[in-house]
């Protein structure tokens, strides 16, 4: 590793210096600390049966793995898509403890070229799991080069340039690739079809919340009660990994300012100062809907004016605070721009203004063009 290089995250990627990555996908065997093994423990079940929520696609999961194992060969290659944190790479990692096969994992941005690709395929034995994450990220040259190596379990590697160039093909051994997206509509259609498994993960409930934080507490050592984890639970948006990050800082408040235990009242002190409300809102979501309410009077308004008025990336705004605002009913996403909606006012405990019924926005058909500038523009 080059002086300026460093590990990225847990797996596979060494960053270099100028931000470049390293794509050759790696056996995990990290050489991390006891904490971090702990913490990550208690993120990551590893059997299936261990796997909270999802109860179908656990079970869609485990029958298409049993399945395999009987027959004696890989299974077909897997796609989990949905939001962040939900499990799709703990469900990779289970894929391979099933299967008792190493994992080696990459993600999309580290393939750039196809050559990266060839040099991680030819490295896999029969029966591996390769885990490429945000597998919409990667180039097109390697997605046409992975299309051959799903399906046919063989690659053709360019010797020269020019007219003299010669395509030499390189079998490969049968493997399972297991990919994992964020924006699975981004994913080209001929590389969709050749997953023979597709599941989508969804939000968790709190009762899963519940069972995943008691877990986590047991195995970071944590003493907490029914009440402590349930409020936690409650403002977790939904999902695992904010789930376990809150716990911890809760954990963190109650070692230093209580007294190591993590109750209700230690739940709700920590997670205010952690600007984490009662209903899960952080400092962005409400930043988003203050902006709405308070300076644009509920829009609509257009997604880059309102990034402007946070102070935030319209990205950011779009991937990180609107899609749990939008699903919990906060806002709306309609032809002229976002609108907050009467759940946002009284949230904020605001009255709102008399204006337009918030339908008249809506579009007739349900099809609405959400690049549209707002009332306030952008």
């Amino acid at each position: 590793m080059s002086g300026g290089a460093r590990e990225r995250g847990f797996a596979s990627e060494v960053v270099e210096a100028d931000g470049s990555y390293e794509a050759t996908a790696r056996v995990v065997d990290p050489g991390r600390s006891e904490d971090d093994r702990v913490v990550e423990a208690a993120l990551r079940p590893r059997r299936l049966a261990e796997f909270p929520g999802q109860p179908r696609v656990r079970d869609q999961l485990g029958l298409v793995l049993e399945a395999a194992r009987r027959r004696g060969r890989p299974p077909d290659h897997v796609l989990l898509s949905g939001p962040p944190g939900l499990g799709k790479t703990t469900l990779a990692m289970i894929v391979a403890a099933e299967l008792e096969k190493p994992l080696r994992l990459t993600s999309g941005p580290a393939i750039q070229h196809a050559g990266d690709l060839a040099a991680v395929l030819s490295s896999l034995d029969e029966g591996e799991v390769l885990f490429l994450d945000e597998i919409h990220r990667m180039s097109r040259s390697a997605e046409e080069m992975l299309y051959l190596a799903m399906e046919d379990f063989r690659v053709d590697v360019i010797v020269g340039k020019g007219p003299g160039a010669t395509a030499i093909p390189l079998e490969l051994p049968p493997f399972t690739v297991v990919g994992a997206t964020t924006r699975s509509g981004l994913l080209p259609a001929p590389l969709r079809d050749r997953f023979g498994f597709t599941a989508h993960l969804d939000y968790y409930d709190v009762a899963d919340l519940v069972q995943i934080l008691h877990r986590s507490a047991g195995l970071l050592g944590v003493e907490a009660d029914e009440d402590g984890i349930r409020e936690i639970a409650g403002r977790s948006r939904g999902t695992p990994r904010i789930a376990n990050r809150l716990l911890r800082r809760v954990r963190d408040w109650a070692q230093v300012h209580g007294e190591g235990h993590v109750d209700l009242a230690a739940a709700q002190v920590a997670l205010a100062l952690f600007d984490v409300d009662a209903v899960g809102l952080d400092r962005l979501d409400r930043a988003v809907l203050e902006a709405l309410c308070r300076r644009f009077g509920g829009g609509p308004v257009g997604l880059s004016t309102l990034a402007v008025a946070v102070g935030e990336e319209a990205d950011t705004v779009e991937t990180v605070a609107e899609p749990y605002l939008v699903r919990e009913g906060y806002i709306v996403r309609t032809p002229r721009g976002r609108a907050a909606s009467p759940r946002a006012w009284t949230h904020l405990g605001i009255t709102a203004p008399r204006s337009a019924p918030l339908q008249d926005l809506l579009p007739v058909d349900g099809d609405s063009d959400d690049t549209a500038p707002g009332r306030f523009g952008g």
